[in-house]
């Protein structure tokens, strides 16, 4: 036992020294997730379990998108080794988003589609965001407004607006998640678009866009022509 654990101490350090040395990128996803695990772990080999987790969930993206509750049933572990993964998720995507406050979001566009890839793309249910920009075109709210699908486009619109209203928000940036991976629009995500850009035109607030994430990639409706 006194072996196993020198052992795993020692390659531990040698993944700590690798990831000193060569930054981020001097990891395999698998040897991320594996330091993340020891950190709550330390006694254990997380080797093995790293792999399992990212192969039962489909992908290292996907399994810090993950519920913890869902992480701890799958690996069987406790919940501050689901936390410690969790946190990893928080923290990139705090610092995804630092890069498009108090600034134009428009000049900040491939840092926001990053963002929202990061925050979204792997989500398992559908989401609505919505980004509101004041007269400079800088986010002064990023609101999660719904998970699942909503029936009436009309109950998006309304709720939109009057909250776009409450912020004093200028302009807008709609953004939705696709769970199956695919980005490309529906016949209703193009309709809502739409109705959101005329009701957005009678109250002087523009919606510049509307995102669509998932997997494979993203699509913009404004790029695409269909508004």
């Amino acid at each position: 036992m006194a072996d196993q654990s020198h052992d795993a101490n020692g390659h531990r350090a040698r993944l700590r020294k690798r990831l000193f040395e060569g930054g981020p990128g001097a990891l395999l996803d698998h040897e991320l997730v594996e330091y993340l695990l020891a950190l709550a772990l330390p006694r254990r080999d997380t080797k093995p379990l790293a792999k399992k987790l990212i192969k039962d969930f489909g992908g290292f993206g996907a399994l810090l998108a993950a519920d913890a509750e869902t992480i701890a049933r799958v690996g069987d572990i406790s919940e501050g080794a689901a936390a410690a993964l969790k946190i990893a998720e928080a923290s990139a995507l705090r610092l995804l988003e630092t890069r498009i406050e108090d600034r134009p979001v428009l000049g900040s566009w491939q840092a926001l589609l990053d963002y929202l890839h990061a925050s979204m793309a792997h989500g398992p249910v559908e989401q609505v965001r919505v980004l509101f920009l004041n007269s400079k075109n800088v986010l002064i709210h990023n609101e999660l407004m719904w998970e699942g699908s909503v029936d009436e486009a009309a109950v998006y619109v309304r709720d939109i607006m009057r909250r776009a209203l409450d912020l004093h928000a200028t302009a807008l940036i709609l953004v939705h998640n696709h769970p199956s991976g695919d980005p490309s629009p529906s016949a209703q995500d193009i309709k809502l678009t739409r109705e959101v850009v005329e009701a957005g035109r009678h109250l002087k607030i523009a919606v510049h866009d509307h995102v669509i994430v998932g997997t494979r990639g993203h699509s913009s409706l404004r790029a695409m022509g269909l508004i």
